[in-house]
């Protein structure tokens, strides 16, 4: 709070969130995480705090103990299987939204079957907790960081794997000016508990966030036990209040399938032994480490480069400049067809591209994380992306803000996503791979640009899994500094945090090449999604969902 450190974890025992004001429960003594939100509370006034319980177990200890307060929001998932699991509390169940004072911040998302995998904890984050959170716009987060959710553990037989903790971290960590603190919970399977741990410090600490392995695809059971949180607290959030958020009713037996009819989604006791008997008859040991082979991601020796930014800024003292090159006609022609090239005549472009393909090579080849470079004309984004598929980027996911004709070759090509977010303009037709974002109110997009990457973007990135990220920032757009520094940061939690940041205006390369270094963000100051803009994401998601599954 004194802000001599960024963020903190905590490394206690004995755990903390089942304890209540008068009595122990559940292997917990005090509960660590309440008593800090009262000490920050009294210490230093801190009037909005958001807690995250990420424990397999239901904190009954913290949610009863906040259950009045609306200076803090709850969030929990848990195993619940309709109240058979401990502590078998109806309290746990989605309907708990708090009382008094504290109704609608209290959040509950209960799992009704086990087996939960990485797509339906950040199906979790996208869809409730993230909105929410920066509507509340909390001062603090502390983590109820119980690690009984992550594979291989015997209480929680959840399927959650370690790298997955790295991604809820990164994804919370633009909250509160970077405030964050971890405190350890639950977790019984030592190998697990260990290797998911050293990926949340990771993160705190600033490396990049390893890729997350398997389909994306959220189950049935989770995306009822999500839906209905969604309900149940629309009439207290606004950024739901426009959302499609019907409750699904019987949540244990009746699913959504993807042309929308209902269906049986029973979990029996057959699938259950499958689900748990998975990891064991791998050999859980040499699953583990097969697996973090495949997560481990080395960090590049200079996080952020530069092209063309001027050399005015001192942040930029702690990037490498690097050099421009000449790019010739020829040289871009070949990346586009014919048709497509008019623009190749512009001189600004040919010398942007000179600044832009250096940065991606040296991305590529890792020598750097990320970079920025200044480019006269948006249209470049697109030319970066066509470049990077040669040199070693399978996918890139090009997200444009701002409006310019997009070559054919580059909205037709499968290897690179391309997301494109404009002003109150004329709808464009969308395919799989080129989604159009046309708002309906020309207003400040601010809002509307954060719901739209919580309930479009990130989850299409995710079930893409990119390569590169290519963030092309036009001028004249109707977005605050600090919202693009806040989106910028959270395109790092893709691609092992490989993005390169493309900006028609010089003057907001401060602002985003501190996000790059990963630098505290300023807090947003509103968090507004307009009604006619929250239809449009209503209508596409319904529109992508047949192709894109964490939708």
């Amino acid at each position: 709070m004194l802000g001599e450190v960024q963020n903190g974890m905590a490394l206690v025992r004995p755990p903390g969130h089942h304890s209540q004001k008068s009595e122990a429960c559940g292997f917990c003594i005090f509960n660590n995480v309440a008593i800090a939100a009262k000490y920050a509370e009294k210490t230093y006034r801190t009037k909005r705090i958001l807690i995250v319980d990420w424990d397999v177990h239901h904190g009954q200890g913290i949610q009863y103990i906040f259950e009045e307060d609306p200076s803090v929001l709850y969030f929990s998932w848990h195993r619940y299987e309709e109240q058979q699991f401990w502590p078998h509390l109806k309290d746990s169940d989605y309907s708990a939204v708090g009382k008094g004072k504290g109704v609608g911040f209290n959040i509950n998302i209960p799992w009704n079957k086990i087996g939960m995998e990485n797509a339906d904890y950040l199906a979790a984050f996208f869809y409730i907790l993230l909105p929410m959170a920066y509507e509340f716009n909390p001062e603090l987060v502390l983590v109820s960081a119980g690690f009984d959710a992550a594979i291989g553990d015997p209480e929680g037989e959840m399927r959650a794997t370690p790298e997955c903790f790295a991604h809820l971290t990164h994804l919370l960590m633009p909250l509160a000016k970077g405030k964050l603190c971890v405190v350890l919970e639950g977790g019984y399977n030592l190998r697990s508990l260990s290797e998911s741990v050293c990926m949340t410090a990771r993160v705190l600490l600033g490396d990049p966030v390893p890729p997350l392995v398997g389909e994306m695809v959220p189950c049935t059971s989770a995306i009822e036990s999500i839906q209905n949180a969604r309900a149940v607290h629309q009439p207290y959030w606004n950024v739901l209040k426009n959302q499609d958020c019907a409750f699904i009713k019987d949540p244990s037996t009746i699913g959504i399938e993807e042309d929308g009819s209902q269906s049986s989604t029973a979990t029996t006791a057959e699938e259950k032994e499958v689900t748990t008997v998975f990891t064991v008859s791998q050999g859980f040991d040499e699953f583990m480490d097969s697996h973090m082979k495949k997560v481990l991601v080395l960090t590049p020796r200079v996080r952020t480069a530069v092209s063309g930014c001027g050399e005015k800024l001192t942040i930029l003292d702690q990037c490498l400049q690097v050099e421009k090159k000449k790019i010739t006609m020829e040289e871009v022609g070949i990346l586009i067809s014919g048709g497509d090239c008019a623009e190749l005549k512009d001189e600004y472009l040919l010398l942007s591209l000179g600044k832009i393909f250096p940065l991606i090579d040296k991305i590529m080849k890792r020598e750097v994380r990320n970079g920025i470079a200044v480019s006269s004309t948006l249209s470049s984004g697109a030319f970066a992306a066509r470049y990077s598929t040669t040199v070693r980027a399978s996918r890139v996911l090009l997200l444009l803000l701002g409006e310019t004709d997009i070559p054919t070759d580059v909205k037709e090509d499968e290897k690179i996503l391309v997301v494109q977010v404009y002003g109150n303009q004329v709808e464009k037709k969308q395919s799989k791979y080129y989604i159009p974002i046309s708002w309906k109110k020309d207003n400040e997009w601010d809002g509307d640009l954060l719901s739209s990457l919580f309930e479009i973007i990130l989850p299409l990135a995710y079930g893409f899994k990119p390569e590169l990220v290519i963030l092309a920032v036009g001028s004249n757009i109707r977005i605050q500094e600090v919202t693009l520094a806040h989106l910028t940061h959270f395109l790092q939690v893709l691609a092992e945090g490989r993005i390169l940041v493309i900006s028609q205006a010089s003057d907001l390369v401060e602002t985003l090449v501190s996000s790059l270094l990963g630098n505290p963000l300023a807090a947003m100051s509103s968090f507004v999604l307009q009604q006619e803009n929250a239809l449009v994401l209503v209508k596409l998601r319904r529109e992508l969902k047949q192709h894109w599954k964490l939708l």
